[in-house]
């Protein structure tokens, strides 16, 4: 077996494709995305595996930015078929993604964990047939009740939100770079 250092980290935002939905709950994985590579001064623009990746040198570790433009629901296409290439990983795979349980302008890093009614994990976890790889869920959840859940994540958000989700999609990034330049254990006990 091959060492890790030799592998390239995947960061894969989870979001739908499309102008419609560019600012929407959904779409904080493609945002923080975006971010990371506007920080990193580089571009997510190649085409592979029905998704579009860009690279990155964070630390020393050369990371490519993905985002699947698969849908949502079939993102696990994607990360299977990228993880397929020699230099990746699933060890070194970190998806981002919303979660309706957790209150917005929170976020959540784990190692590893269920899909927590999230459909895009969900995909992840049965296309790679493991649940072992790291991930950062945002929430999204207001201080209401909502009525339809569906709706609801492809709402854009309030204009009363956006302060928050600036905020919150900057510390996604920070702590993206601080899993992959200091270890996740470290990052949890920072961005937790």
């Amino acid at each position: 077996m091959e060492p890790l250092s030799d592998k390239n980290w995947l960061v894969v935002g989870l979001g739908n494709p499309g102008d419609r939905y560019e600012r929407t709950r959904h779409n904080l994985g493609f945002m923080a995305v975006d971010l990371i590579a506007r920080d990193e001064q580089t571009q997510v623009k190649r085409e592979e595996c029905r998704s579009l990746v860009g690279r990155a040198i964070i630390g020393d570790e050369t990371v490519e930015l993905v985002k699947p433009q698969t849908f949502m629901n079939l993102s696990g296409e994607a990360v299977n078929c990228l993880l397929r290439k020699p230099e990746r990983a699933v060890e070194k795979l970190i998806v981002i993604s919303d979660d309706m349980a957790l209150p917005l302008g929170k976020i959540r890093l784990r190692p590893k964990g269920t899909h927590g009614g999230q459909n895009g994990l969900r995909n992840i976890i049965d296309r790679l047939g493991t649940q072992d790889f790291i991930r950062l869920r945002i929430g999204i959840m207001p201080g209401h009740p909502v009525g339809n859940m569906k709706d609801f994540v492809l709402q854009n958000f309030a204009k009363s939100e956006q302060e928050t989700v600036e905020e919150i999609l900057s510390a996604t990034a920070d702590a993206v770079r601080s899993v992959i330049t200091e270890g996740i254990e470290r990052a949890m006990a920072r961005f937790n």
